[in-house]
């Protein structure tokens, strides 16, 4: 898009070196020097057009009406731009283009170029076609982005706030609806970016697909005007999640830790390699800030991206615990492999930075479990627990990935017990319907740590609850020689106890349908399914029981034999309510087989 002004035909100028000569055959009578160019030209064209050009030379010409020197240095846009300016005032056809304009604009107001010194001045002109490419988004963001090189004159004639107020309303419309020209380079490939994750959430149930085509263009803006234009955008009423969208897309531009591990693949996210480590410091803090501080709006994995991101380029202290405490609010909403940071800190004693994710956990549990919530629902009112269930459901997420999460630092031989234990109980143990989580990374512990002591080990149990423990990690656990012979005891013994309440279970059924028919008068056949799968079941159960006390059995004979040699383990029995005498283990064992005998309890002895 261009505007001209119609001219001599003849070029009536040419470049010699540093030299600026006009060609129509006068001598020169004024010289006007714009950095290192000095043009030679005269006084009459260009003082009926500039205010400015008349006063100088007025003030400089010698009273013997030779040549006189002005420097014009501070003229917006330079030699460059002066150029265009002689040409104008000569009459020559100039064009003017989105990449001119604003620093045609500024030139025309410092040199005063208004219609007090001819009518259609440069003024007049470039302000028209301003106005006419603010209709226009492709043209709106190349004058935005040429403003730079025009600071202050640019501001200070409200071109660029002009400007972004025209780009931000258009970027929170449709450009389909209103047939506003979006750059075909750029909007098929914002078209592309859109297939992939948007900020990490998918785009078919967060916002739109048309929402992000401008997402390109702005980035390429320099951070004081994106700043601008983001803020105005949002000001404007864009939906957070996709500023903060936006701002993302920004960051991977230019920070290259950003496109580690990305899923965005393609060349419109390259990176900006001459970026210095201070500048992508500064932007990131800069960013940051910018983020819409909302639960949601960005994922959990973008933010613990510019987490990692941050530690690495040693951001501010504010900075960091800013981004840790906007994962906290969502650590529910995080995936273990986004966790594992590594630790990139001066002491690096351990494989993975344990103190963020503690501290993390601290924000989270901040929010969903504040400080006078006990630490079992069984005591406190489901009203106190945030709204019951609700806060109960991000709990038992947060407490399954840090499950996760402990079996992998487990992993690490440098990983101290104080540490592990601390993780481990910054969650309440409500929080884990099942406790196989922290019995697997308790078992992964054990394994890579095999030097701890008894009573270390002891303590590293204590961790987890064995009556929440399922059938197969009761069945793993009660096999596992890393494990102290009190947690396999309590394993069994507890295990011993549910299979006893289900087969109690099974028995209240069976007998329910064994009377059913008496009472409701019907008749069922004797090879009913029901009855059929009711009798596999007891059968299961009860070889399953008897299997278990044989191996209590058998571990209560080994501690009695321990008892002889350390006085320690006298205390098991009675903590877990065995009888001290062999006598008593075989008669209890009796009164069991015997209470299963021909299928049914001995409800009489019961």
């Amino acid at each position: 898009m261009a505007f001209t002004k119609q001219g001599s035909k003849s070029e009536p100028f040419r470049r010699e070196g540093q030299t600026w000569v006009c060609t129509t055959g006068l001598p020169s009578d004024v010289t006007v020097e714009v950095g290192e160019i000095s043009f030679f030209l005269h006084k009459f064209p260009l003082l009926s057009r500039s205010g400015l050009l008349k006063k100088l030379i007025a003030e400089s010409s010698n009273e013997d009406g030779s040549s006189c020197v002005l420097q014009l240095h501070d003229v917006p846009g330079g030699a460059k731009t002066f150029e265009d300016i002689t040409s104008f005032c000569y009459g020559v056809k100039i064009e003017i283009t989105s990449l001119n304009v604003v620093s045609l604009r500024c030139a025309a107001e410092y040199l005063q170029m208004t219609e007090e010194y001819g009518e259609g001045n440069l003024v007049a002109q470039t302000e028209t076609f301003l106005n006419e490419i603010f209709s226009n988004w492709p043209d709106s963001i190349k004058a935005l982005e040429t403003c730079e090189e025009v600071q202050p004159f640019a501001g200070d004639l409200h071109v660029v706030s002009r400007c972004i107020d025209s780009l931000a309303m258009k970027a929170c419309s449709d450009p389909n609806l209103l047939s506003w020209p979006v750059a075909a380079r750029n909007y098929k490939q914002n078209q592309a970016d859109n297939h992939a994750l948007w900020n990490g959430i998918s785009t078919d149930t967060r916002s739109s697909q048309s929402d992000y085509w401008w997402f390109y263009d702005v980035s390429l803006l320099s951070l004081p005007f994106y700043k601008r234009l983001i803020m105005a955008i949002e000001a404007k009423g864009m939906k957070s999640d996709v500023v903060a969208a936006s701002l993302i897309y920004y960051l991977r531009r230019f920070l290259p830790l950003m496109n580690r591990q990305s899923s965005f693949t393609d060349k419109g996210h390259a990176t900006i390699p001459s970026t210095s480590e201070a500048d992508q410091r500064a932007l990131l803090e800069e960013i940051v800030e910018l983020i819409p501080n909302k639960r949601g709006v960005t994922s959990s994995k973008n933010l613990l991206r510019l987490l990692r991101t941050a530690m690495i380029l040693s951001a501010s202290p504010s900075c960091r615990e800013n981004l840790e405490r906007r994962v906290g609010a969502q650590l529910d909403q995080a995936a273990l492999v986004d966790l594992l940071i590594p630790n990139i800190g001066y002491s690096m004693e351990t494989l993975y930075d344990i103190d963020c994710i503690q501290r993390i956990l601290d924000h989270f549990m901040s929010i969903y479990q504040p400080a006078s919530v006990a630490a079992s629902p069984c005591i406190t009112e489901q009203g106190a627990l945030m709204t019951g269930a609700d806060a109960l459901t991000p709990m038992t997420m947060v407490a399954t990935l840090l499950d996760g999460y402990l079996a992998e630092v487990a992993s690490d031989t440098n990983m101290s017990l104080a540490k592990f234990q601390a993780l481990a109980i910054a969650v309440p143990d409500y929080a884990r319907p099942l406790d196989d989580g922290i019995y697997h990374a308790i078992d992964v512990y054990l394994k890579i740590h095999p030097w701890l002591t008894d009573s270390e080990r002891e303590q590293l149990c204590r961790l987890m609850n064995c009556q929440k423990l399922s059938l197969e990690a009761s069945t793993h656990a009660a096999q596992n020689e890393r494990l102290p012979l009190r947690v396999i005891v309590q394993v069994l013994f507890f295990e011993q106890l549910r299979l006893r309440t289900s087969i109690s279970g099974w028995f209240f059924v069976s007998d329910n349908l064994e009377n059913g028919p008496r009472h409701s008068g019907n008749i069922l056949p004797n090879d009913d399914p029901c009855q059929r799968d009711t009798a596999e079941g007891n059968e299961n159960l009860r070889e399953r029981l008897l299997e278990l006390e044989k191996e209590c059995s058998s571990i209560r004979s080994e501690l009695q034999k321990l008892t002889k040699t350390k006085k320690s383990w006298s205390i098991l029995p009675k903590r877990f309510g065995f009888r001290k005498k062999s006598e008593s283990c075989n008669d209890s064992n009796i009164k069991t087989s015997t209470s299963t005998t021909n299928g049914k309890p001995d409800h009489g002895n019961g």
